[in-house]
């Protein structure tokens, strides 16, 4: 009798497994949108929010020490009757040690994970400008300006990783919001530095290393939560782990390359515009600025946009597609006459530009899902730097053949950047398994 009704009941089962399986095939159509609903809404109440706003306080605290120096250069030049070569190579001391070494921390934070390189960081980037002002020599003015590039360099790569272990399915809009923080510091450094020297000298730098320490100090204090994601994400607590494939670094090449051309066109239009608005379109040297500022601020928002369509749309359409843009948008804003068309046409420029900032982070860490330290101090460091050091060379371009022809020329490296895109793949995707 026990072994019919075990049979009977293994013959239901089999016929409800049967019956389900139809069910499943016939209301897949409409059931699988719901599930997807269900499963975006649960992963998207992963991301950490809290650690994520902290994250993005910190990068503006760390950032503001590299806006502060070019504005600091004025001072530095009074003080110490500095040549214009010297004073620029203040400038080129802070970019070497904040960019150029990133992979090298990076590559470190991959290696043995160091959330406590967050604050201390930032704390040697706070450190280091306050030293400057009050260096009693060149030499010691270089040195201070070099420490706090490596606090910055320290700060990026792993605070990065923490960012993306706290994102959870949100992984290019959370990049998006640290990144705009780190946009906003770097701009809000000449505002909070010039009052400052002004008021109280050159030394009044010291002041500046105030609110730098406090947010380190407000960070240390998380770092067991922000240490923690990272074992949560290892082992998979939270319900949501990322599929380790093996590196691309065929693509993590192609991407960088992308990220080099990107760059060449920001620092290029960051550079001359302003002198575009004043020498062609004959403008005002306030209109130049405005126009700058107009730029900066469509770049902020599409920053923000593209981290988010990435995640609703893939990350290598957000690349191919703002990149196709950019080259005619360029283009129109050349070959405009007047300032009024000109500055609305900075704003489109500023978005498409900007649209795959954030988005060309996560695509790397994504490639090297076990370098992703390496992967972001190449894509936030090494390869931003490259492009700024291409500006001589379009320098020269502009005192040769004129604004025109640097402008024209501007235009087609986003196509170059297209091109390189478009042998780009897609990465893997998020799946939901079971604590």
């Amino acid at each position: 009798m026990a072994e019919g009704f075990a049979q009977r009941s293994n013959a239901s089962l089999l016929h409800f497994s049967c019956r389900n399986d139809t069910y499943r095939s016939l209301m897949g159509p409409l059931a699988n949108p719901l599930a997807k609903m269900s499963d975006d809404s649960a992963q998207a109440e992963q991301v950490d929010y809290k650690s994520i706003a902290l994250l993005s306080a910190a990068h503006l605290s760390d950032d503001v020490n590299q806006g502060v120096v070019p504005a600091m250069l004025p001072f530095f030049i009074a003080a110490d009757h500095l040549t214009y070569a010297a004073a620029a190579g203040l400038v080129l001391a802070q970019t070497l040690s904040s960019s150029v070494v990133q992979p090298l921390f990076g590559m470190l934070a991959d290696r043995r994970p160091a959330p406590w390189l967050i604050p201390v960081g930032l704390s040697f980037a706070g450190i280091g400008v306050a030293l400057a002002g009050l260096a009693p020599s060149y030499g010691l003015v270089f040195a201070a300006i070099a420490i706090s590039g490596l606090g910055i360099s320290a700060f990026h790569p792993e605070a990065a990783r923490r960012v993306r272990y706290l994102s959870g399915s949100r992984q290019a809009t959370t990049m998006s919001l640290f990144t705009v923080g780190g946009m906003a510091g770097f701009a809000i450094g000449p505002l909070l530095i010039t009052p400052t020297l002004i008021a109280f000298g050159i030394r009044g730098a010291v002041l500046l290393a105030v609110p730098v320490l406090l947010m380190s100090i407000a960070v240390a204090h998380q770092l067991p939560r922000l240490a923690a994601a990272g074992v949560s994400e290892a082992a998979g607590v939270h319900g949501s782990v990322l599929l380790e494939d093996r590196e691309r670094w065929g693509d993590f090449t192609r991407l960088t390359v992308v990220v080099i051309f990107r760059s060449i066109v920001f620092f290029g239009l960051n550079t001359f515009i302003p002198l575009y608005w004043t020498s062609v379109l004959r403008g005002s040297k306030t209109g130049g600025a405005l126009a700058l500022t107009t730029l900066l601020a469509a770049v902020t928002v599409g920053t923000l946009v593209g981290g988010r369509m990435a995640d609703r749309y893939g990350r290598r359409i957000v690349i191919v597609v703002s990149l196709a843009a950019l080259a005619p948008l360029l283009l129109l804003f050349r070959s405009s006459s007047g300032v009024t068309v000109a500055a609305v046409l900075l704003v489109p420029v500023g978005i498409a530009l900007a649209a795959s900032t954030s988005v060309v982070v996560v695509m790397a860490q994504e490639y090297l899902p076990n370098r992703v330290g390496l992967a972001a101090g190449v894509t936030l460091g090494l390869s931003m730097t490259i492009g700024g050091l291409m500006m001589p060379l379009f320098g020269a371009i502009a005192d040769r053949y004129g604004l025109g022809a640097t402008i024209f020329l501007l235009s087609l490296v986003p196509a170059l950047g297209f091109a390189v895109s478009l042998t780009l793949h897609e990465p893997g995707t998020t799946l939901e398994v079971s604590a």
